[in-house]
């Protein structure tokens, strides 16, 4: 197999490690898995696959197909050495890789890292901190030591990342930014209105709030053209989203005090009419007396940024490079859970 510029012709690769130039990862979101074999110098992506991920046929089936385009993986590297599989999750992960919910895909208690290790020693992540990762080494991170990394797609989720480390939490779960129940009360009138931000601020969120306003649409993409032809019902599902999230994103800017806010995902790495809507909401939404110009990026490698960073997760947690941990994975046990 020739990777950039070099023909490669070595013995199978098992076993990961140490200044190994090539990994494999895999993305596993809420619609779809894709995974290819990357360059770690250069993010670049080869041999790319992708399947619907399936999440309704429950976990194992997802396993079974994450399992298959490993396999895949490994045999289309034609023997090149690989420094091991990463694989992020939209799920939760602690620092032993263990899956510990169940919100899409039903890892949860399940021995995924072992059972993918009997194909090349893997690592699992949560797939913000790989995407993070991924954007802080080879995207619109680099020159932001600190920076707030942010997911917005089929779900949201954000990231700190403190000296090019996404930081995981004491558990792991430093990352749930939408799924908790917000209360309103109305002080005119007296209603309450309970809501999660995902469900009004993620693409499916989009998609609902159109719909239930008498519009028609399948994807998010098809509520923000409605929008820019001046649908009104549009306008209104857009602003509101970027309203409640771009005040979710202030606070989250005014406690943690980034050098930026880099939004990924597909809605977050696309410019248009919700990247700026969010980017207003969340500039007004700042302490007054900030002097600071926050910078509000869209990220920079779109869909391949999963891929790249459960790429790099991998490596550096089997390579146990002493000064780019990704993670605090030096007391974890290689490829277990």
């Amino acid at each position: 197999m020739t990777l950039g510029s070099v023909q490669m012709d070595v013995r199978p690769a098992r076993i990961a490690g140490a200044g190994l130039r090539h990994a494999i990862g895999i993305d596993v979101g809420g619609t779809k898995i894709a995974g290819g074999i990357v360059d770690l110098l250069t993010g670049r992506v080869a041999a790319r696959q992708q399947v619907a991920t399936g999440c309704d046929e429950g976990g194992k089936a997802v396993l079974a197909r994450v399992s298959r385009m490993a396999h895949d993986l490994v045999a289309q590297s034609e023997q090149v050495p690989l420094a091991g599989l990463g694989v992020g999750v939209a799920e939760l992960v602690d620092k032993q890789g263990a899956v510990f919910s169940g919100h899409r895909i039903a890892w949860q208690g399940m021995p995924v890292a072992a059972q993918l290790s009997a194909i090349l020693p893997a690592r699992v992540e949560s797939d913000v901190r790989t995407a993070a990762l991924a954007e802080a080494r080879m995207g619109a991170g680099q020159g932001h030591s600190d920076f707030l990394y942010v997911t917005i797609g089929t779900g949201i989720s954000a990231v700190s990342v403190r000296s090019g480390v996404p930081y995981a939490g004491s558990r792991g779960a430093a990352l749930v930014l939408a799924n908790g129940l917000t209360r309103h009360h109305c002080a005119q009138c007296g209603a309450r209105t309970d809501y999660v931000l995902e469900d009004v601020a993620s693409g499916p969120g989009l998609v609902a709030g159109y719909v239930a306003k008498g519009g028609t649409a399948q994807r998010a993409e098809d509520v923000l053209v409605a929008a820019v032809a001046g649908d009104a019902r549009a306008v209104a599902v857009i602003d509101l989203a970027a309203l409640r999230l771009g005040n979710a994103l202030a606070l989250l800017a005014g406690a943690l005090d980034p050098g930026a806010v880099i939004l990924g995902g597909g809605l977050g790495s696309a410019h248009g009419i919700y990247f700026a809507a969010i980017t207003r909401e969340l500039r007004a939404g700042l302490w007054a007396d900030d002097p600071r110009p926050l910078p509000v990026l869209n990220a920079a490698l779109g869909a391949d940024a999963g891929i790249i960073g459960a790429a790099l997760a991998a490596a550096a947690h089997f390579q146990q490079e002493p000064d780019n941990q990704p993670f605090d994975t030096r007391t974890d046990h290689h490829g277990s859970e």
